[in-house]
């Protein structure tokens, strides 16, 4: 950000003011005056031949002037030409070809004459000249025939033309001849080669000019170049070898000047004029040319080098850029030096130049034509055209070499003076009149003219007046009697007054005041001063990346009276705001920044008095250029050198380069990444594979991203070889269960190594003696059919290509197919608790693969209703699962079966047990609401009661009862569950009787007890039917143990008692 001075042509305008201001009072156009040049053409006025030719002369004066025009100084009759016109009210000449004529027959040196009764004023000399293009001429040019390494020069030599043509080389195909310190075009328009490479037989050589007028281009016959040498083979290799020259076998030379010749030259310059010093130079290798100035430093401020350093050039050249300057080429070998002595000349330039000449009568005066040149110009003075020797003579006139000398004029002394100095370079003409007036004074500007003016600014106020005599002018401020003169103030000789630095109190009213012997006059200018306007918040440099939006400040402040406009330049040329900016009072926004967004952005605030200036930088960070030029150099068997330029890098230094290479043979047009390099690096050593026929590019990356790839480099094949590894990723995998596919990843170009590239593959059983099975393939895959399921095999896949094979492979283990599992083993159902069921199986006799899981199935189920089917997948590790039980009665079903990739194999199939009181609860839930069952226990009960009775009878009595026959007494209904196979049990099946316990298996055992119903048994031993009715009589026992009989708990159970009554 930057608050931006005054524009340079701000102070070329201030200049150009004051030297307005203090210039010669110019008579009004209403009083009578002698004419005046105020247009004409230049001194050498070349025309186009196509065009009707114009030779421009306007003037002024009082009477208007009349026109006459000399050609080589002789009348020209325009009348007598009917081509020939005259501009109305103009001295314009308009020479008309539509009809006809040859442009070539009105060349020739013009002047124009305008004339009136008080005097004649003279045109320059003008020399009309028609542009010409003339053909090159026809020629037949042999070859030419050069040794490599020595010089050589081919001449242009274009046909002479008007102006002289531009001049440039390029092939006969129209492409231009690349220049570079070793071949480059001289400023006289030959090619020079300081030495001759086999390479430049690659083109031709054809000489182009340009002619400006007709803008038509002349090509000379193209030179063809024959260049003998002893390295017949243009090998690109040697292109960037360190020591190229002596690679081709070129014997190194010292530098020898081609032009100028010899050691010393001089040349002649005309002041004002660019001076252009050329050294071109022959050697081996290339020389290097600096220039130099004896006795002092090259001016910095207009010197600068062009053409490879064989050129210096020196603008506006004046008479201190004169001396001896020299340039020094060297190489290796040496150098050499060429002295050029430059001399300055100079057509004649003005010192003071005469001006116009107004006189009162009686006054004196004098006009001055005061020139410099080399060589001194001389002065020629005439009157009204004539030599002033010639003219009559004059009293009150005395010549004084430059100067005349008017003294007491008279009005007979009326007429335009001329003042012609020349030297061999050229001439000035300069018109002067003197005009003798009585006229007092009067304003030549509207009256009571408002200037307002900025603070603190240098301002002038203007009165313009005119008299004769001369008036004298005064100014003051608001009626003041003193003269506003010094101090802040000057007063110019025009009668502008200047206020050096504007304050506020400088406001009021200015009157001017023009005096001379015939009167005086006067005008009034008010003026207003307003505050500047001025950048308060200016806009900052800014660092941005493409795509991102931008907004840059400029915020003014600004005399409320005056309008205020913002507007914005870029690179100093007004800005187009299109539809990605949007222009505010105090801001522009860029909204997708591209690259084309960089540049200095300038906010111009602007009033009607003043403006004020702030500019900023953007830079916008971008992608980097692509780079250019890539070479191949240092060619090898396995490597290869690939130079490069970089391109911009678009303000973010390059980080790093990516080099890819493309090959024709695998994958044509698919580039692949070959190596990476740092962003300092624009060379590097390629390490390349055998039989690949490589082409590179190159993308270079920074933070933004990545550029566009370059264009690709030529090509190069490396020679074959066998290959030097095999296929990758290789694999036996069966598709089928009586097959196995062998695959592996193809090998790429850069590891083929070689045409025809193939494979060897090999495979027999694991752990047997078989015999190598092998075949040779071209693809990536080969299958084995007729396999064992799920058999082992030992692997080899091996690379050949027509230069050998590749090394031994590895051997790589594969499978046949596979097929589906046979069902688990030992699969086991168990209930330690009624909330749970816990599983466990071992894995399959046969896999038949590889176990990818378990799939397990299981329903629940209570008699005829079945639950949701659940399913649970298990790792092939896991050979145990428990489930839950949500209600004490249901059971489960389970189905368990392996699974490899092939899928699910044959099932097993398991139930859980019945929990120990389903079928008590089944008969609670399913009896004990009936009313015949609640009958029929009451009838039992009272039964039951009654043979208690009889019973405690009998046993009171002492006597012997006898047991019943045996007779099946159902204890309650049938299950109806035993019809459908299932497991439940009443509550009396399950409960063992007192004095037993269940074992392990189910069974009851029976414990020692001498208080059992077995001693009840009349021989000895009771037993229970199957059905569980009671087999055997019952006896009383000893004494002893009647006695001890109502203790035990048998006496007092309901169902001994019913058995022992039945």
């Amino acid at each position: 950000m930057a608050r931006q001075p005054p524009l340079p042509w701000a102070h070329a305008a201030f200049l150009l003011l004051l030297l307005q201001l203090g210039g010669a009072i110019e008579i009004p156009m209403d009083l009578t005056q002698p004419p005046t040049i105020t247009k004409q053409s230049v001194k050498d006025h070349i025309v186009d031949p196509r065009d009707n030719i114009l030779i421009e002369c306007e003037a002024k004066g009082n009477p208007a002037p009349s026109f006459h025009w000399t050609r080589n100084s002789r009348f020209f009759n325009i009348a007598k030409d009917p081509r020939v016109s005259m501009r109305r009210r103009s001295g314009t000449l308009v020479i008309d070809f539509r009809s006809g004529g040859r442009p070539e027959e009105y060349e020739g040196e013009y002047q124009c004459f305008a004339r009136n009764k008080f005097g004649t004023a003279l045109s320059n000399k003008i020399r009309l000249q028609v542009s010409k293009s003339p053909l090159w001429p026809k020629e037949n040019l042999d070859p030419v025939v050069v040794q490599e390494g020595a010089p050589l020069t081919l001449q242009c030599n274009p046909p002479p033309g008007l102006p002289s043509p531009v001049i440039f080389w390029m092939s006969s195909s129209m492409e231009p001849i690349a220049q570079d310190k070793r071949v480059s075009q001289g400023h006289h328009g030959d090619l020079y080669f300081s030495n001759v490479l086999l390479q430049d037989m690659q083109t031709d050589y054809s000489c182009n000019a340009r002619f400006h007028f007709t803008h038509t281009i002349q090509q000379k016959n193209p030179f063809t170049l024959k260049v003998l040498t002893n390295h017949p083979y243009n090998d690109s290799s040697l292109r960037n070898h360190p020591d190229m020259y002596s690679a081709r076998g070129v014997a190194e030379r010292t530098p020898s000047f081609m032009y100028p010749q010899g050691t010393s030259s001089s040349q002649m310059v005309l002041r004002g004029m660019d001076l252009l010093l050329e050294c071109i130079a022959s050697g081996v290798p290339t020389p290097d040319i600096a220039w130099y100035k004896k006795g002092g430093d090259l001016p910095s401020d207009k010197a600068k080098f062009e053409n490879f350093n064989k050129a210096l050039r020196i603008t506006n050249v004046s008479e201190e850029d004169s001396g001896e300057y020299f340039c020094l080429a060297s190489n290796k070998m040496g150098s050499i030096r060429h002295t050029i002595s430059v001399r300055v000349k100079a057509a004649p330039y003005w010192l003071d130049e005469p001006k116009n000449l107004i006189l009162a009568p009686g006054e004196d005066g004098r006009l001055v034509c005061r020139a410099s040149g080399n060589p001194k110009p001389t002065v020629q003075w005439m009157v009204n055209g004539e030599p002033l020797q010639s003219a009559p003579p004059n009293p009150n006139r005395e010549v004084a070499g430059d100067t005349i000398i008017f003294r007491d004029t008279q009005v007979s002394s009326r007429a335009v003076y001329q003042c012609n100095t020349s030297n061999e370079h050229g001439y000035l003409l300069a018109n002067a009149f003197v005009s003798v007036l009585d006229v007092p004074p009067r304003m030549l500007s509207p009256r009571n003219q408002l200037i307002r003016v900025i603070l603190y600014n240098r301002t002038r106020l203007d009165c313009p007046f005119f008299g004769s005599p001369i008036p004298t002018l005064r100014w003051f401020k608001n009626g003041q009697g003193s003269n506003l003169d010094g101090g802040n103030y000057h007063v110019y000789e025009n009668g502008s007054l200047e206020i050096k630095m504007i304050r506020k109190e400088d406001q009021g009213i200015y009157t001017c005041v023009a005096t001379n012997i015939l009167g005086k006059a006067e005008n009034q200018v008010r003026l207003e001063v307003k505050d500047p306007t001025r950048i308060f918040r200016m806009p900052e440099d800014q660092v941005v990346q493409r795509g991102t939006t931008v907004q840059l400040e400029c915020r003014v402040k600004h005399d409320p009276s005056l309008r205020l406009t913002v507007s914005w330049l870029k690179d100093d040329e007004p800005l187009y705001v299109g539809n990605r900016m949007k222009k505010e009072d105090d801001s522009l926004t860029i909204f997708g920044v591209a690259e084309r967004d960089q540049g200095s952005y300038t906010c111009v605030a602007s009033t009607e008095l003043d403006q004020d200036l702030a500019k900023a930088h953007l830079t916008v960070l971008g992608r980097p250029d692509r780079p250019r030029d890539l070479e191949l150099t240092d060619l090898a068997e396995r490597s290869v050198r690939l130079t490069w330029i970089p391109g911009d890098d678009n303000n973010s230094p390059i980080t790093g380069y990516v080099v890819q290479f493309e090959e024709d043979q695998f994958q044509p047009g698919v580039w692949h990444d070959h190596s990476k390099f740092p962003g300092s690096v624009n060379s590097a050593v390629l390490q390349l594979s055998p039989y690949v026929n490589y082409q590179f590019r190159v993308i270079a990356i920074n933070e933004v991203g990545s550029s566009h790839p370059s264009l690709p480099s030529e090509r190069y094949r490396t020679s074959g070889a066998p290959p030097e590894s095999n296929p990758s990723d290789v694999k036996g995998e069966g598709t089928r269960k009586n097959n196995m596919e062998i695959t592996w990843t193809p090998m790429n170009a850069t590891s083929a190594f070689g045409p025809n590239l193939r494979y060897i593959v090999k495979w027999r059983r694991r752990e047997t003696r078989e015999t190598w099975n092998n075949v040779t393939v071209w693809g990536s895959r080969h299958v084995v059919g007729q396999t064992p399921v799920y058999v082992p095999y030992e692997i080899r896949v091996q690379a050949e290509n027509d230069f050998g094979k590749g090394p031994e492979p590895d051997t790589v283990i594969g499978y046949s197919g596979e097929d589906l599992p046979s069902a688990p083993r030992r699969f086991r159902v168990r209930q330690p608790s009624l909330e749970t069921v816990n599983l466990e199986w071992d894995h399959p006799e046969h896999p038949n693969g590889i176990l990818t899981g378990y799939t397990l199935k299981y329903v629940a189920f209570n008699g005829t209703k079945l639950g949701k089917q659940m399913v649970e997948n298990f790792s092939p590790n896991q050979t145990k699962f428990s489930v839950q039980r949500s209600d004490p009665v249901s059971r489960f079903r389970f189905t368990l079966s392996a699974r490899t990739q092939v899928g699910s194999g044959e099932a097993v199939t398991e139930e859980s047990p019945a929990p120990p009181n389903e079928a008590y609860t089944n008969n609670q839930a399913d009896i004990a609401t009936q009313g015949w069952f609640i009958g029929l226990m009451c009838a039992i009960a009272l039964l039951v009661l009654i043979l208690l009775i009889v019973c405690f009878i009998k046993r009171s009595r002492g006597g012997k009862y006898p047991v019943r026959e045996k007779k099946d007494v159902p204890l309650g209904p049938e299950d109806p569950k035993e019809e459908d196979g299932s497991f439940d049990y009443s509550d009396e099946d399950n409960k063992p009787l007192q004095g037993s316990q269940t074992s392990l298996d189910g069974t009851i055992k029976q414990q020692e007890s001498d208080d059992s119903l077995v001693d009840y048994g009349e021989g000895g031993e009771g037993q229970f039917n199957e059905d569980g009715s009671f087999i055997g009589q019952y006896t009383v026992k000893k004494d002893k143990e009647e006695t001890e009989g109502n203790e035990s708990s048998e006496a007092t159970s309901p169902v001994n008692a019913i058995y022992s009554l039945a």
